[in-house]
């Protein structure tokens, strides 16, 4: 299996949904780094399931970091962060029976049998707490460089958020912010949205909006190590991502060049553009405007319906209903996971370019 991501600052992601603890390893960080464990829980808490629009289990996500770490500070050897699973229900979940929309099949044809199938095992979200506490490293790295990164949900369920507008404010917000939205009647809306579904028994999907602010121009590879192709190809790892798009993406199919290009200007001594619509990026490279990019992310495939499946032991056609504790929608969860990817995928791509010792204070 390929657990890993990354080059310079890499990160494996390793455990499953129903074992005994999750983890991850963050390698190639530089020495000395500040590790603020309070910054780190407050992370874990915006992934953490609340209330009726979440799923009923909810995990403690006591973390400990076993490695790579002393009096505070990285030590520039491998940091090892382990979370316990304690609130499972294994008795829910059966190995015949695939869930449409999991990767039950998928996993039985790659495995043979032989993976963990309970909780979707190494496939489930549950893995992206681990992923969750080594992003908060990544991104207090960042910020100590200027390099700021949120997310808000642009759209769920038809419900459609604001643009991003004051980007510093906006960012500052969505940092704290426990339901991911700018504008709080359309939240209430999405709210509303995802409880009804909920009490239909089923489930809702929607769009993730990402800003980051202060990215330096020439970050990134021509062709295939594009800031595009490593962020989709980190993106689409987390469970539930359909689409990725930058800047104005799909949209620019139905414009002239004329209406797309960016056109360039002098401000205070620099160069900027005076549109965006490329989302900062041009030939794969960052061009120093903010970085803009939308993920989508599909509705949540444990619904409580019964829906058509097959046995695959038996190659019977069955019926399925599903047991167990599971999001009405996942959106509201996933953007914290975005921004921990996108840290990542960031502290990489600007170490390859500077160094490793760009992300020490």
């Amino acid at each position: 299996m390929k657990n890993t991501f990354g080059q310079s600052v890499s990160l494996t992601l390793f455990g499953e949904s129903h074992g005994a603890q999750i983890g991850a390893v963050l390698d190639g960080l530089a020495p000395g780094i500040p590790v603020d464990e309070e910054f780190l829980r407050q992370q874990l808490t915006l992934r953490r399931p609340a209330g009726k629009i979440s799923t009923a289990r909810v995990e403690a996500d006591e973390f400990q970091i076993v490695s790579g770490l002393f009096q505070g500070r990285t030590t520039g050897t491998p940091l090892t962060i382990l979370i316990p699973n304690t609130n499972t229900k294994s008795k829910d979940y059966t190995p015949e029976l695939p869930r449409p929309g999991h990767a039950d099949f998928t996993a039985e044809q790659k495995y043979h049998g032989f993976q963990d199938y309970r909780g979707g095992g190494h496939f489930s979200g549950r893995i992206t707490a681990a992923l969750v506490a080594a992003g908060a490293i990544l991104l207090s790295a960042l910020r100590q460089k200027g390099i700021l990164i949120g997310t808000h949900m642009k759209r769920v369920a038809g419900v459609e958020d604001r643009d991003f507008d004051d980007f510093a404010a906006d960012l500052h917000f969505l940092s704290t912010a426990p339901f991911a939205v700018l504008n709080s009647a359309a939240g209430e809306q999405m709210h509303q949205a995802i409880t009804r579904a909920a009490s239909e028994g089923d489930s809702v999907g929607g769009v993730l909006e990402t800003l980051v602010l202060g990215l330096p121009a020439g970050i990134g590879e021509p062709w295939f190590d594009t800031v595009e192709g490593l962020l989709s190809h980190a993106l689409f790892g987390i469970p539930a991502v359909k689409g990725v798009e930058f800047g104005d993406g799909f949209a620019m199919a139905e414009h002239r060049g004329s209406e797309m290009n960016d056109a360039f200007r002098i401000r205070e001594g620099g160069i900027v553009t005076q549109t965006n619509h490329n989302g900062g990026i041009n030939g794969g490279i960052t061009n120093g405007m903010p970085l803009i990019f939308r993920c989508a992310v599909k509705p949540t495939p444990s619904i409580f319906r019964e829906q058509e499946t097959v046995d695959m032991y038996q190659k019977e056609e069955r019926k399925l209903s599903l047991q167990g504790r599971h999001d009405p929608a996942i959106v509201h969860r996933a953007r914290v996971v975005v921004d921990s990817v996108t840290a990542l995928v960031l502290c990489d791509l600007l170490a390859q370019r500077y160094g490793t010792d760009f992300l020490k204070p």
